[in-house]
């Protein structure tokens, strides 16, 4: 190998490449129908075990693997992505906005903002009008190392960004660790066509080539969010939206949604009267009508003949049991923090008010295998009663 040249592994082969060459350039003559935007596009790559940008640099020894926009990993920085421009879009729509955080999740991302007003349908439809110009001008996205006083001094008009640089940790928030973590801070600009910055900002990475590679995707509601998950903080505005390879597979997911809705237990259940979920109640417990109630009837015998007919044998016990109980089984010392809490119960007092017996903790059961267990207890057992 000449003094000119370095060595790299790409995708398992070695290569020897010119130094100061960076990924994209070797990518392009590798893989050149991949590096346009489509389905099985390549849009980042891992070097040495990192997810980087394809205009990253590239050193001697350095292991590359090429990231396909279809991956599990390409999703996300598509999605990732995406989310950057809406909320390039959010601030030229309604310039007074501030910015939250905006991860990708599962099937897709949101973005929390500030607005001076709720977000509507309507708002969403400009929205994506709005998108559809960034996605259009084929923006570069170009990542910027700046130090926390520059971070700060650049955001100032960010209250949310500033706290999250002061703060600095990955555990910020949930989905906060895509905007900063533990080592550099990064600004990511994105370039118009005359390679200037015409909006930026803070994040981690890594992210699209360019916005002409997001080629489909939908907003779909917005919704209220405190930051930083706690209710002490301000309720922001959180806009979902979704992002796919291809018009074909957006199609597809939204086509799985309209099914999904059409088979929504909540709107069968008040479609047929079948059962509700009064807010008088609680989320999630549902009382059932008569027709509900025929049908769980039903349900329950067939669960209960199926049973029998395999050899189970039906036991009962109470709901809730005494604290002694749950700390035998060993329930309460790894489980209490996910149980209810305790009621205290047989107290007795004097006619003055004070107690004259302490009562007893109770708690709602977590399971039924230590009532079981007292169940097998309650008679003599030989060994020929074992398994």
């Amino acid at each position: 190998m000449s003094p000119s040249e370095i060595q790299i592994t790409l995708d398992g082969v070695s290569k020897k490449i010119e130094p100061g060459v960076k990924v994209t350039q070797v990518l392009e003559q590798q893989y050149p129908d991949q590096m346009k935007p489509g389905a099985d596009a390549i849009i980042v790559c891992r070097i040495n075990g990192e997810l980087k940008d394809l205009w990253s640099d590239l050193s001697d020894g350095d292991v590359v693997e090429s990231i396909s926009i279809s991956s599990d990993e390409g999703l996300d920085v598509l999605r990732h992505s995406t989310a950057h421009v809406l909320a390039q879009a959010v601030q030229e729509v309604f310039p007074e906005t501030k910015l939250g955080i905006g991860p990708p999740i599962k099937d897709g991302f949101y973005y929390d903002f500030d607005p001076k007003n709720p977000f509507t349908p309507d708002d969403l439809v400009k929205l994506e009008s709005a998108m559809k110009k960034i996605v259009k001008d084929g923006q570069r996205f170009k990542r910027r190392v700046v130090s926390d006083a520059e971070a700060l001094a650049e955001l100032s008009s960010e209250p949310y960004k500033c706290e999250l640089v002061k703060l600095k940790s990955a555990d910020a928030a949930d989905g906060a660790g895509v905007e900063v973590g533990q080592g550099e801070l990064t600004i990511y600009d994105n370039l118009g066509r005359d390679g200037k910055a015409v909006w930026s900002d803070l994040c981690r990475g890594p992210h699209l080539p360019s916005t002409k590679y997001i080629t489909a995707y939908k907003l779909m509601r917005s919704a209220g969010a405190y930051w930083r998950g706690s209710e002490k903080n301000p309720m922001l505005q959180r806009i979902y939206g979704t992002a796919w390879p291809s018009q074909e597979s957006l199609d597809s997911y939204l086509h799985l949604l309209a099914e999904a809705e059409k088979r929504d237990h909540r709107k069968l259940g008040a479609e047929l009267d079948l059962f509700s979920f009064p807010e008088e109640i609680g989320s999630g417990l549902a009382i059932f009508h008569p027709k509900g109630g025929a049908i769980r009837m039903a349900m329950e015998d067939y669960s209960r003949k199926r049973h029998e007919e395999e050899g189970y044998q039906f036991v009962y016990s109470p709901h809730i049991t005494k604290a002694a109980l749950f700390e035998k089984s060993g329930h309460l010392q790894w489980y209490a923090d996910g149980m209810y809490p305790p009621m205290i119960m047989d107290e007795e007092h004097h006619s003055d008010g004070t107690i004259k017996r302490a009562g007893q903790q109770y708690y709602m059961k977590p399971m039924n295998c230590p009532f079981h267990n007292l169940i097998y207890q309650s008679s003599a057992k030989s060994y020929r009663d074992l398994p």
